[in-house]
This record gives C-alpha cells, structure tokens and sequence, in this order.
C-alpha cells in the first residue's frame, strides 16, 4: 500500500472510531473544545504533544526563533538596541 492510500484511508476515518477519536483529541486547537477535555483526552493530548516537541530539530527551532526575532523588530520600527 502506497503513503498516499494509506493517509487517504486515515483521512476517511471519523472521530467514532477509536482511532479517530484519538486523533481527533491529539489534532484539536479549539479553545472552546480543550476546556471541556476530560482528564483522559488531557491526558492524551499531553504525552502526544510532549513527543511531538522532542522531534523538532535544533535547526527548525533556530529557524523560528529567527522568525520571531525578525518579526520584533518589525514591530519595533526596525531599530535593534544593543
């Protein structure tokens, strides 16, 4: 089976199975919704979050915090002090 297959059968399952449903909770962004997580759900967004920021590379952080620094400056009127 190809990644291409495999990921649109993935996209086709809906947030009843219990695939999906863990899906579902680790892809929320919703404010709205995470307030009313249980623990459960919390929980499990938690450990899938914490493995998903131990992935990122030091270059991709370097990457953004040169994003951010960029971004500072802008609204600073693109003066830096020193």
């Amino acid at each position: 089976m190809s990644w291409d297959e495999f990921s649109a059968l993935l996209r086709g399952l809906d947030g009843e199975t219990p695939l999906g449903h863990i899906v579902r909770i680790r892809s929320e962004e919703d404010s709205n919704v995470l307030k009313s997580f249980t623990p459960e759900q919390r929980r499990i967004r938690s450990e899938w979050r914490s493995k998903r920021v131990k992935k990122i590379k030091t270059e991709d952080m370097s990457a953004v915090l040169e994003g951010l620094r960029q971004a500072f400056i802008s609204l600073a009127g693109g003066q830096v002090r020193k």
